[in-house]
């Protein structure tokens, strides 16, 4: 018989249980008070920490590294990128320019907003940044477009448009499909047509000035995007830091009336803003998740033990204990992780476990004519050494990750390593009180679902134990194939898989790295100097799997005196831009009277554009058609005035050098010591961790100082790789040394670790076919698996060695209980899958699978097993 208690320490048990029940009122009282005092703990100190790279030892070179560029670059850490959407140039300029404006007078909440094209340096020289041969291309068609602009300045208005439009469709030159003014004519007409047609239905469009200078490159995309950076005001006191200046950043916009249904969207992404919405990602999953878990085991409590008076204080005490766990996490740990959130699901998990055999072992004595003193004792000696043994177990396996470089998963082993020994201490303690105040009563015979007359057998009973050894041997085969498909489970250590791609901070990143605009896998190298970043840049160009790499003086463009040359060509002929508009305002006579004209000229062209304008504009040549015309002069030349002024100040543009770039580039570019940045993008964003690999090999065999995302995602998966291996060695190690410790008996040890290396194989099988990636959430599957799963095998050994007959084994509760253990645990630590948030729901997935595999293994493989070794089974089974 296993000793899992020592006789001191089993009489010791049954003197607490005797203390507790003579005293369960006293229990109940200190219960309630301790567990109140627990809540208002929590509710004070609750706090989340969503930075992923905070989950991992500060000790490991790649987070050393990470920490110099941080603390040379502070600018760049816990920003929110602002992308300013609109449907046009025009538009998107507009409100980015109003935007960060806005902005800008609010410090307290924003820092200093970084939008380089709303910089007078930038609107001054930004044509210095054009290929000379784009802006060869841009001076032939100001040159085309001088007498067209020059107009259109004079007098911005409809009457002016419309006057132009009517000479230039009289004009022999004006033939359809042909340049005309510098603007290619047939899209002028179309452009107009179109925010006539628009009006007409009553939806927003605005005519762009912008697309129609910029000729065809400029119509290439609908959506235009500009980027504001702003460095937000973190309230770490609060469980949503930035949530302060992300609302505000929303309620200017729409205040501004920076919106889809004035041609414009706002959107957020960045550090700060993917932690934010991962936090209520995280929060909202692991809320749904504990009430789900609850629910379902409650239902799952009802069903198994089929008594009120059983169920209520299991429950009762699963509450306490979850409080008493989650203020020592709060009280030690200070702060939850992304991983160690989840604790509240394991403990429910687990820790209703303990109730469910000791109140089970409870009834059975009552049933069997126990008194209430007698049942609890006889629960005690019965299960609470096995449970003992299976809180050590259990906490082995989450203790196992204390040693390692995870942080994330040693804050979450910390945790439920506790609660396990909590769990313990409340079921021995919190429950017996419990049910002594509200003593259960004996279930009659017919409802004794597990019952069975001495010496008979159920059919399953029967077939598990007279096909043992096939079993035995079809759990071999099953074996040995599922550990050849194991290797093919695949790792992805990237964090930003693990966000929920449905929220605004992810899906706008995923926009943005999709049109290439910005790419969070690029790496940053710290150079010693200006010139050292230099060379490192054009040794980095060399690379293969480098598209670009870039210092500060790539903001210093080539060829300054050539398109200096064409910009002072343009200023010539667009001089008349530079003196004041002359035009009045018009009348409402003169607006008709212009779009009478122009209405005759259309009519007499026969092109698909001069008709379908014809068409869009002629509801408005009738009575009572004023205001119409003025919203159509609106829609039409409100952006013109901005885009002239953009492009005057432009022609202003003057040769500078490096000391001449605002402070804000240079301080992003160049620290306070000198210590120069130096940027390179991979030529794809990788896939796959093996491309990441590939790259961040590629720029290390240039240099060992490059760190950024690419970096810490390779090296991270490294350490956590080596986390879960070291952890799952520990846990095996110290599993094994406990059982031989106890059970001392080599068959006895291979029959509680047999299921389980079975079901873990199948998991990592099941892993593999069905693509669910190891990652950051789920590595601790295989050490967990092993800590929770030990528990079920040392139940039925012990009660193996307790009946001597594995037929009388499955008649007990044990079998029960256990399957209704493992079912609470399956449905409650399944229940993050329920979860929006990735990682989460994937730890759920793959528990979920795992110790479904288990219960199957416990319930099927491990009685076959020990009827196919030596043991004493009744000849009564063996005859049929």
């Amino acid at each position: 018989m296993i000793n899992a208690i020592p006789l001191m320490g089993r009489k010791a048990l049954l003197a607490w249980i005797d203390l507790v029940r003579r005293g369960a009122g006293l229990v109940a009282l200190l219960t309630l008070l301790s567990s109140v005092a627990s809540a208002f703990y929590v509710a004070r100190h609750l706090s989340i920490n969503s930075d992923t790279s905070e989950m991992l030892s500060p000790e490991l070179s790649f987070r050393k590294l990470t920490g110099e560029i941080d603390a040379a670059f502070p600018q760049f850490s816990d920003t929110i990128l602002i992308v300013v959407e609109g449907d046009t140039p025009d538009l998107a300029d507009e409100a980015a320019e109003k935007l960060s404006d806005r902005l800008r007078k609010h410090p307290d909440l924003f820092g200093e907003p970084f939008f380089p094209e709303g910089e007078p340096f930038f609107r001054k020289n930004g044509l210095l940044f054009s290929d000379l041969n784009d802006l060869y291309a841009l001076g032939d068609r100001m040159a085309k477009a001088q007498p067209f602009l020059v107009s259109l300045w004079q007098d911005s208005s409809l009457r002016g448009l419309f006057d132009l439009l009517t000479l230039a469709l009289g004009a022999p030159e004006a033939a359809p499909g042909e340049a005309n003014a510098g603007l290619k004519f047939d899209d002028v007409l179309d452009a107009i047509s179109a925010v006539a047609e628009a009006q007409a239905s009553g939806r927003f469009a605005r005519l762009s000035w912008r697309r129609l200078m910029d000729g065809p490159s400029g119509n290439v995309e609908k959506t235009e995007r500009r980027l504001i950076v702003i460095q937000p005001a973190l309230e770490f006191a609060s469980l949503h830091p930035a949530s302060r200046s992300m609302d505000a950043v929303r309620a200017f916009a729409a205040e501004m009336k920076l919106d889809p249904a004035h041609g414009v969207r706002v959107r957020m992404t960045g550090s700060a803003a993917l932690a934010e919405e991962e936090l209520r990602s995280v929060e909202e999953g692991i809320g749904t998740a504990n009430v789900l878990s609850l629910v379902l085991v409650s239902v799952l409590l009802l069903i198994g033990l089929k008594s009120l008076r059983l169920v209520a204080p299991v429950l009762a005490t699963l509450l306490v204990g979850l409080l008493w766990t989650s203020a020592f996490a709060f009280l030690v740990v200070g702060q939850l992780n992304l991983i160690s959130v989840a604790f509240a699901v394991l403990f429910i998990g687990l820790g209703v476990d303990f109730g469910i055999h000791f109140s089970l072992r409870y009834q059975e004595g009552i049933n069997e004519g126990c008194n209430h003193g007698e049942a609890l004792r006889r629960a005690a000696a019965g299960v609470g050494g096995p449970l003992t043994l299976c809180a050590v177990a259990a906490a082995i396996g989450f203790f196992s990750f204390l040693p390692t470089d995870y942080r994330g998963f040693a804050e979450l082993g910390l945790i439920a390593g506790i609660g396990m020994f909590v769990a313990l201490f409340a079921n021995l303690t919190v429950l017996p009180a419990l049910l002594t105040l509200a003593p259960a009563r004996a279930v009659a015979p017919s409802h004794r679902t597990h019952e069975t007359r001495e010496g008979e057998a159920t059919p399953l009973e029967k077939a598990v134990i007279r096909h043992g050894r096939g079993i035995a041997i079809g759990a071999l085969v099953l074996t040995m194939a599922a550990a050849s498909l194991a290797p093919g489970m695949r790792f992805d250590f990237d964090p930003l898989h693990l966000r929920d791609p449905h929220s605004e901070s992810v899906g706008t990143l995923y926009d943005l790295m999709r049109d290439n605009q910005i790419s969070p896998y690029s790496v940053t190298i710290l150079a010693q100097d200006r010139d050292s970043a230099k060379i490192l840049a054009e040794r980095l160009k060399k690379l293969d799997l480098v598209r670009s790499a870039t210092t500060i003086d790539d903001y210093v463009p080539k060829e300054q005196d050539d398109k200096l040359d064409v910009i002072a060509t343009m200023a010539v002929f667009l001089a008349p831009l530079q003196s004041p508009p002359r035009a009045t305002p018009p009348t409402a006579a003169e607006r008709k009277a212009s779009l009478t004209a122009l209405l005759q000229a259309l009519g007499k062209r026969s092109d698909a554009p001069s008709r379908r304008l014809l068409a869009s504009l002629s509801p408005l040549a009738g009575e009572g058609s004023d205001e119409a015309l003025i919203e159509l002069e609106t829609r039409l030349l409100d952006g013109l005035p901005a885009q002239l002024t953009a492009l005057r100040e432009s022609l202003t543009a003057e040769t500078f050098g490096l000391e001449d770039l605002p402070a804000a580039i240079r301080n992003r570019e160049i620290a306070a010591d000198g210590r120069t940045r130096v940027e390179a993008m991979p030529k794809e964003n990788p896939k796959t961790h093996d491309d990441l690999r590939r790259f961040v090999e590629a720029v290390r065999s240039v240099t060992p100082l490059a760190t950024g995302g690419p970096v810490e995602i390779v090296e991270a998966g490294d350490a956590i790789i080596g986390a879960f291996l070291s952890a799952s060695a520990i846990t095996i190690v110290l599993l094994a040394v406990l059982l031989a410790v106890l059970l001392r008996n080599l068959r006895d040890g291979l029959l509680v670790f047999a299921p389980l290396v079975l079901a873990s194989l199948l998991t990592a099988a099941t892993a593999a076919l069905a693509d669910l990636p190891i990652n950051f959430a789920n590595v601790i599957i295989l050490p967990l698996l092993f800590g929770i799963g030990i528990a079920n095998g040392i139940q039925f050994v012990y009660r193996e060695r307790l009946e001597s007959d594995p037929i009388r084994l499955l008649r007990t509760s044990t079998p029960r209980a256990v399957t209704f253990s493992a079912l609470t645990t399956v449905v409650s630590l399944g229940s993050l899958a329920t979860s929006s948030h990735p990682g989460t729901a994937s730890m759920g997935i793959l528990l979920g699978i795992a110790l479904i595999y288990t219960l199957l293994c416990t319930l099927v493989v491990l009685p076959a097993t020990m009827a196919s070794l030596p043991s004493k089974i009744s000849s009564r089974i063996r005859s049929g």
